[in-house]
């Protein structure tokens, strides 16, 4: 069986945790998309981990790890990520990655910083990882795949077209210094070296996997918000962020998806740039900023502080409807501990008129939250092992976020740790 475990919102949503939870359980885990621009953090008996393109079943022996075909794959930061994660104990992982994955090159992350440089006060707010650059390559169609890295002759006529352009656009555009070709094609021997281990064929892989009935895990990067044709565009990322795209981007018959687990926090955050409703500033931001998570909400990858907000009912349901939710976690709810009132954002104001349904940008640019306060539940609720034992208010929250969304929260998180996560009946 197939599940897939995706963001219904902005990403940072904590699904790395929810993943490793699922992970224990599967057989294969599988990232789809996206690259190193954004993390994962999973907390278990081996310690604290940020993971950005690992998948989050790497501390399981029985699993294997697969990048997908789907995923930006920046080579050095595989390799780093894997020892990084055995240096804390953790046993040599199972990865696969697959031979038709894409090359981040080194040029992708040049271009990237160039850019936002160029765009001054209207920037995207990238992380700089080198994805747009990326995605943009592939779909032009002068992108490297993983296998092209082992066919030197056809790898050096290709690199030298590729660099004409790319050299005609770092002189005339971003007024930057030519790339060298011998530097590039070392590098590419090189990477084409470190990542030799791991290659395989993904698609003949998990075709007998599915034959065989083996459990197998998609996960997302990111969130519904974030994806280039449902989010808030322009401000999102290059890459599908929808379950739907777990098909192409791990190489699956749709239909073998059968369940969709949306995650989703018990209040909002992002990073990055773009609407966000329900966003609160100033020392009320500070305070939600601080009490969240382990360490506060900062970006696992580029610790920038997080823009918080209320939870987005509005946003919410439109993300568990793209993504097609089967059932959805809930996860930080110790983190409203300290509030004595709870406002939630139910309803958008555009032009005097009163929406639930998510609007495109141009009419979300002009969105008002609608807010209601629920009562806080004011007691620290960690340690709690059964929903039932939480306070009632925090009992009816859950409720009420439930009613507005519309898809079953079936587990609630009550702590950073993976095993303080309450399943309700």
């Amino acid at each position: 069986m197939v599940k897939a475990i995706v963001g219904a919102n902005w990403g940072d949503e904590g699904k790395g945790k929810i993943t490793d939870l699922f992970a224990s359980e599967s057989d294969i885990v599988i990232r789809f998309q996206g690259g190193a621009n954004a993390g994962h953090t999973i907390i278990n008996d081996y310690g604290r981990f940020a993971l950005h393109l690992l998948p989050s079943g790497v501390c399981y022996q029985h699993t294997m790890n697969i990048i997908g075909n789907g995923v930006a794959l920046d080579i050095p930061k595989l390799i780093a990520e894997i020892k990084s994660v055995t240096e804390k104990g953790v046993p040599a992982p199972h990865i696969m990655v697959s031979d038709r994955a894409q090359v981040m090159m080194p040029y992708h992350v040049l271009l990237d910083t160039y850019e936002e440089e160029r765009l001054a006060e209207q920037k995207f707010g990238s992380t700089k990882s080198g994805i747009a650059p990326f995605y943009s390559d592939k779909y032009a169609k002068i992108g490297f795949q993983v296998n092209e890295l082992f066919d030197e002759a056809y790898l050096r006529e290709k690199l030298a077209r590729v660099l004409e352009v790319k050299n005609l656009l770092l002189e005339h555009v971003y007024h930057k210094p030519s790339l060298s070709f011998d530097e590039i094609f070392a590098t590419l021997l090189e990477y084409r070296d470190m990542v030799a281990p791991y290659v395989g064929d993904v698609n003949a892989y998990l075709h007998e996997a599915l034959k065989d009935g083996k459990n197998i895990l998609l996960e997302g990067q990111l969130g519904s918000l974030k994806d280039p044709d449902f989010g808030i565009y322009p401000m999102v990322t290059s890459s599908s962020t929808l379950a739907g795209y777990g098909a192409v981007g791990a190489g699956i018959p749709p239909y073998e998806i059968k369940e969709i687990v949306a995650v989703t926090k018990a209040y909002s955050s992002a990073v990055g740039a773009g609407e966000f409703v329900s966003e609160i500033f100033g020392e009320e931001a500070r305070l939600m900023r601080d009490h969240g998570g382990d360490k506060g909400e900062y970006g696992a990858t580029t610790g920038r502080p997080r823009r918080m907000g209320w939870f987005d009912c509005v946003a919410t349901r439109y993300g568990c409807r793209v993504q097609g939710a089967t059932q959805v976690v809930l996860t930080a709810l110790d983190c409203l501990s300290y509030l004595d009132e709870i406002k939630v954002c139910t309803g958008y104001e555009i032009d005097g008129v009163v929406t639930k349904d998510f609007p495109v940008t141009t009419k979300l640019r002009k969105a008002k939250p609608v807010l209601e306060t629920l009562p806080g539940f004011k007691t620290d609720i960690r340690g709690i092992g059964r929903f039932e034992d939480l306070p009632k208010t925090a009992q009816d929250y859950v409720a009420f976020i439930e009613r507005e969304i519309g898809v079953p929260v079936t587990m609630v998180s009550n702590g950073p740790k993976r095993s303080e996560i309450l399943k309700r009946k």
